[in-house]
């Protein structure tokens, strides 16, 4: 039987380790069988239904699942923005956050971590601009590197803010690649971009896109597929 607490049109919610958490139903075309998971952020509960799939049914599936569910949302990190004295997670590493209020405002990265100034209440987005600035620039770089061994040239790139995936790529070539991404080591963050650069040449996951993002990606795709799965949910809990 479903078990929600209240089901308004569109708006199905689950109950969670005692808490309320939206059920986001979405439908895809090629999807086979449903399919659930967790946003990284343990905000919602993401339903993929196939064409033909009946609401009612997706939605029993999903309570069905309740305490796989509740394991997951228990193992969402807690937030916790970056507070002076604490750290910030930069490039795979944890910076110690050194705040003087009367520094400049920019954050600026020394050898005993980041120095940041300015009021201590807009710290964290101090903190969160100055890293989708190193964010957008590495990424850049990423992708007109991995551009170039495909003799093509680099196109748009978009940092994303999303919950649910890590990179894209749309059909006119626009790349989008998650900010929080500047949190994670070099080569995890480099696996998204070369992951999105070989979808300019083949848009589908067939064995010739798998061939040439490993002629792309200078590391171990399958390690870095592995960090994001143990540590991605990590990349949200500083700044949601």
């Amino acid at each position: 039987m479903i078990d929600w607490l209240r089901r308004k049109p569109g708006e199905p919610r689950l109950v969670l380790a005692g808490r309320e958490v939206p059920v986001a139903i979405r439908r895809h075309p090629t999807a086979r069988r449903m399919t659930l998971r967790l946003a990284p952020d343990g905000s919602e509960v993401r339903l993929t239904l196939p064409r033909w799939g009946r609401t009612i049914e997706g939605l029993d599936f999903a309570a069905s699942r309740r305490d796989w569910l509740e394991a997951q949302l228990l193992r969402v990190p807690e937030a916790a923005p970056p507070a002076a004295g604490g750290t910030v997670l930069y490039r795979g590493e944890e910076l110690a956050l050194l705040w003087q209020e009367k520094a400049k405002r920019r954050p600026v990265l020394t050898g005993e971590g980041l120095t940041a100034g300015g009021p201590h209440d807009g710290l964290p987005a101090r903190i969160r601009r100055w890293l989708e600035t190193e964010a957008e620039a590495l990424l850049t770089d990423d992708l007109g590197g991995y551009c170039t061994l495909i003799a093509r040239k680099a196109p748009p790139l978009r940092l994303s803010r999303a919950q649910r995936r890590w990179g894209s790529c749309a059909t006119d070539g626009t790349i989008r690649i998650n900010w929080r991404l500047i949190q994670a080591p070099d080569l995890v963050r480099r696996s998204v971009v070369a992951h999105e650069v070989a979808h300019l040449v083949h848009f589908d996951h067939s064995p010739a896109f798998h061939a040439l993002l490993g002629e792309l990606y200078e590391g171990d795709i399958r390690a870095a597929n592995r960090w994001l799965k143990q540590h991605g949910r990590t990349l949200y809990s500083r700044f949601g």
